[in-house]
């Protein structure tokens, strides 16, 4: 008896402490934007089409470093990046980093890889940087990356058992890609393509801090918003960070 009550207690102290680790309701995202077009209408279909158990709001840098700030965190659960922003203060720089750092996770797509050129810790945070310019990190130097639009090529799922690739096969997409970027040693790899005009690795996982971090490098146009694989990734990646 008292070995079932012993059982009893364990569980409702689990049970407890998992879903006081999860936020109540839908999961909260905040899209930072700024610094670089996009296809608003069709990247919002695609936000509405990841369902009831998430809910968007948009930022634009610069205004959004209010939303980094402590007063505010609490009106999000993952913050999803989507900007190319480059301008930024040592005292935003430090809010930012203590944001993350300290449990808001991320969700980065495409050309976000590109901004804050002249701030290093960027590319801690999120395991990747496009280069505008030569760039030397940890002694190697790294030439100006490089672009082409509107390319078919495969994305391979290189991690089937990660929960944000899982169920999702190698598939097709149409979209623009970056070469010659860097990308971080401590990465989980993802997603990978054999397309020669990207570098392999388009898809990873980290951690910053106490945050989860996802990288999806694709991302520049409809024909991805409206991929249904690019979409299973983006809802797996904000399911997982959070």
């Amino acid at each position: 008896m008292k070995a079932f009550i012993s059982s009893v207690v364990f569980i409702v102290i689990v049970t407890f402490a998992l879903s006081a680790s999860k936020p109540s309701g839908p999961v909260r995202i905040l899209v930072i934007t700024g610094g670089h077009g996009y296809k608003v209408e069709q990247f919002n279909e695609m936000l509405n089409s990841l369902g009831p158990e998430i809910t968007w709001q948009v930022a634009e840098l610069p205004g959004a470093y209010e939303m980094f700030k402590p007063e505010n965190r609490n009106k999000y659960d993952v913050l999803v990046f989507y900007h190319m922003w480059q301008k930024i203060t040592d005292e935003q720089a430090n809010t930012f980093t203590e944001c993350i750092k300290n449990g808001k996770p991320v969700v980065a797509l495409h050309h976000s890889i590109c901004a804050f050129d002249d701030w290093p810790e960027y590319r801690n945070i999120i395991g990747g940087k496009y280069f505008h310019k030569p760039t030397i990190i940890n002694g190697r130097e790294y030439l100006a990356s490089s672009y082409i639009h509107d390319l078919h090529f495969k994305v391979k799922n290189v991690n089937q058992k990660h929960p944000v690739t899982r169920g999702v096969p190698d598939f097709e997409i149409f979209d623009e890609t970056y070469k010659g970027y860097y990308v971080a040693d401590d990465i989980t790899p993802l997603l990978t393509t054999n397309e020669p005009s990207s570098t392999p690795t388009i898809g990873w996982a980290k951690k910053y801090g106490k945050s989860r971090i996802v990288v999806l490098q694709s991302g520049h146009d409809a024909p991805t918003f409206e991929n249904p694989n690019f979409r299973k990734l983006l809802k797996q990646a904000i399911m997982w960070v959070r």
